[in-house]
Parts: structure tokens; C-alpha cells; sequence
């Protein structure tokens, strides 16, 4: 058995370090254009190329976003965009539209192409299609089966790759093509600005009875009739396996470096646990179960790949993430004594008792002993976001441990 690549989003630079050092064996990042995810961080040329360079030295591939689907007044920008990433040199490009393909293909045909899921990738002419073009990889549409890939990998070349979504969000409308963001708020899902509409409350109103909204129930709480809930496939790694998916992607590229490493930890364990028995992958599940549900998450469900979702794949009362756990920040240096810094993402206090959060799979609870400010000052809490601090634990710390603590 060939042992799939693990692919990790990344948001944001701290982002791509947590994903390498918590287990992927790739990232996935987008620059501040051509890419769909608008609202997040993203990547800035210098970023991107600090980054592609921290995960070359760890071993690691970095896939670059270019997955809009492009307007005539996008493809000078995007030609220009494909010149600077020729000298970035990223392993490879995602990219939906066939305008965009055919300009990366001529400008940098040293760097693979990934076909996006937002092509609608759903049966195996259209990865024999993206073959003949030059693509080396089609990500498969959410709305696929593991029966239907199996097929699809039996009836593709061997040197043709398949990537699947195996954990995060899905979505409402067909692998991504959303109307509602643009027809509420005017902001295009397909040019990366999605508002995600389909987390939102709504009530049907019957046209012969203008303003009498009624809602839509599915108990007294009423629905959010478009909310589906996140995809797990943790418990279904062996399957994943036997259907011939070459690279098992995270969704998330807006998510926290907690969120991330969380994630990346958890699958990287699960695989390389199971390809060294399956007893021991086995083994291991209440592990696997227990440090998954501390990523923020809307419940967990299968999506498509054991058939058709029901009812039983949506939240009808609630859009609201399940949140154990909140992040506090990365550890970017260790003292001489032993203290650490980190830039502080969130509230915490002299005395509180929080979480180390190791690559390996180790979770060590301490105490905060002391905080102490780049310039010097002793406090006792600290609440301003992205406050550089020293801070003194009761235990060991190293260069890039993530600290976390449990909410009460």
C-alpha cells in the first residue's frame, strides 16, 4: 500500500509552521489574490516565499491556490502572478478554470497542476481529460462516493494522482459554486469573498403573504436548513486507503494554527499508526476521537462517501462551532532560563493552569509561573491580542510547542 500525502491548510505564515511541525507532509496556501479564500490572512509575496522556504528545509511540499474562476479583467493579473511564482517555486498549483490552467502551463510548466474540486470533478472522464491536458493531480468533488473513486482510480493512469477532502466544513452548493453569497450580499464566492450564507438562520415566506416569515422547523428551535455538518473521516482511514487516495486534504485555510496542529497531530498519528498495523490503529481510536473533538467543529459526518447525507448530516438548531479549547500562541523562543515567548492570542493569567501542546502527540498541563513584556515589566494577566511575552511555566517548554487552554 502506498501511504497517502497528508495536506494541510494554512492561513498564514505561523500557520505553515505548526502544519509542518505537527505532521503534514504538505501545505496548501494562497497568495493575496486568485485565490478563494479572500477573507483570510493569506500570503504575501515575502511570506510566501519565507514559507515555501521553511517547508522545503523540513521536507515538505507547499501546493499553491490559484483556484478562482477567472474574468477576462483577472488574466493579465494572473500571468503576472504565475511569473513570480515560476521563481517562488512552490511544488505545485490548484487551479479550477481552464483560462487559468492554460496560463500556468505555458509560464511555469515545471510546477505541477492540481485540478481543483471547484471543476466538479465526478467521474473519470474528467480526470482522463485533465490527464491528457498535463495535470498530475484532480482533487475529487465532495459529492463522490469512496464505491465511485475506487472506480475512478481503476480507470485513470497510474501516474495520475487523486487528493480528497478527508476532514473539515462542507459545503451547500456543488463542490463550492455558491449563488447565495453574491445574490445577498453581492460578494462572489467563485472570486474567493464568500460570505457563507449557508450558516445563517432562515424562515420561508409564502408569496401570496408578503412579510409573514415563518420558520422553518425542525423541533422548537427552529433550523438552519443549509448547515451540514463537518466532515470526520478519522475512524476511516483504512477505507480511505483501499479506495487509492493519494493525498487525504484538511479543509481550512481560515482556521487558527490551533486548529491546524490539532488536526495535522491527529491524522498524522492515525496513518502512521495503521500503516504499521492495524491493531495498533485500532488501538489508538479513543486517542484519535478525543484529540479530533478538541478542533473547533460543527459535530462530524461521513459527507458522500458512504452514499447520499440525510437528514441526520444537518444541523437544524444551531451554526455555532463546538470550541473546547482556546489558543494563546506559538512558542517563538526559548531563554537561556527556560522562559518562553510567544506572541498572545488570547487572555490568560499569572496562576492559571495551561496546556503544552507538543508536535509528537503530547499534551503536558503547567502553570503560569510569571509574564514578563519585551521591555521588561511583570504583569499579572494579559489581555491585549498579539502582545509579545515571556512567559515562565512550571515545566519545560520548546521552539514551537503551541499553548492552549481548556474552557471552563
Amino acid at each position: 500500500m502506498k501511504k497517502p500525502e497528508l495536506l494541510i491548510p494554512a492561513s498564514s505564515l505561523e500557520v505553515l509552521k505548526t502544519a509542518v511541525l505537527f505532521g503534514a507532509d504538505a501545505v496548501y496556501i494562497g497568495g493575496e489574490a486568485f485565490g478563494l479564500r479572500a477573507k483570510a490572512k493569506n500570503f504575501s509575496g515575502e511570506e510566501m516565499k519565507q514559507g515555501i522556504a521553511f517547508a522545503h528545509a523540513h521536507g515538505v511540499r507547499v501546493h499553491v491556490t490559484a483556484n478562482i474562476l477567472a474574468h477576462n479583467n483577472d488574466l493579465n493579473g494572473a500571468e503576472e502572478y504565475f511569473h513570480e511564482l515560476k521563481e517562488m517555486k512552490p511544488d505545485a498549483l490548484i487551479i479550477a478554470d481552464p483560462g487559468m490552467f492554460m496560463l500556468a502551463k505555458r509560464i511555469c510548466p515545471e510546477i505541477e497542476i492540481h485540478i481543483s474540486t471547484q471543476a466538479n470533478n465526478t467521474n473519470y472522464m474528467t480526470y482522463l481529460f485533465w490527464h491528457d491536458l498535463g495535470a498530475k493531480r484532480v482533487v475529487s468533488a465532495r459529492e463522490l462516493s469512496l464505491e465511485e473513486i475506487r472506480e475512478i482510480r481503476s480507470r485513470i493512469p497510474a501516474d495520475m494522482e487523486i487528493e480528497s477532502f478527508i476532514h473539515g466544513a462542507m459545503c451547500i452548493s456543488y463542490s463550492g459554486r455558491c449563488l447565495l453569497s453574491s445574490y445577498f450580499t453581492g460578494r462572489d464566492a467563485n472570486q474567493g469573498a464568500c460570505t457563507h450564507p449557508c450558516r445563517w438562520k432562515y424562515a420561508v415566506m409564502e408569496e401570496s403573504r408578503p412579510g409573514e416569515y415563518l420558520p422553518v422547523y425542525e423541533n422548537e428551535r427552529g433550523t438552519y436548513i443549509f448547515n451540514s455538518k463537518d466532515l470526520c473521516m478519522i475512524e476511516h482511514i483504512p477505507e480511505m486507503v483501499d479506495a487509492g487516495i493519494d493525498s487525504f486534504k484538511i479543509e481550512g485555510r481560515m482556521k487558527t494554527a490551533l486548529y491546524v496542529a490539532a488536526v495535522a497531530r491527529t491524522y498524522r498519528k492515525a496513518i502512521d499508526d495503521y500503516f504499521t498495523s492495524e491493531e495498533k490503529y485500532r488501538g489508538n481510536m479513543d486517542w484519535y476521537r478525543s484529540e479530533i473533538s478538541k478542533c473547533t467543529y460543527r459535530q462530524f459526518t461521513t459527507g458522500f462517501y458512504f452514499g447520499k447525507p440525510d437528514e441526520n448530516t444537518q444541523i437544524y438548531d444551531s451554526n455555532t462551532y463546538v470550541n473546547e479549547y482556546v489558543y494563546l500562541g506559538m512558542i517563538e523562543e526559548v531563554s537561556k532560563e527556560g522562559k518562553v515567548r510567544i506572541e498572545q492570542k488570547n487572555k490568560f493569567s499569572v496562576g492559571d493552569h495551561i496546556e503544552i501542546m507538543k508536535p509528537g502527540g503530547e499534551n503536558v498541563e503547567v502553570e503560569v509561573l510569571s509574564l514578563t513584556t519585551d521591555e521588561g515589566e511583570k504583569v499579572e494577566s494579559a489581555p491585549h491580542p498579539q502582545q509579545k511575552l515571556w512567559v515562565e511555566l512550571s515545566k519545560k517548554a520548546e521552539q514551537y510547542d503551541l499553548l492552549r487552554v481548556q474552557k471552563p
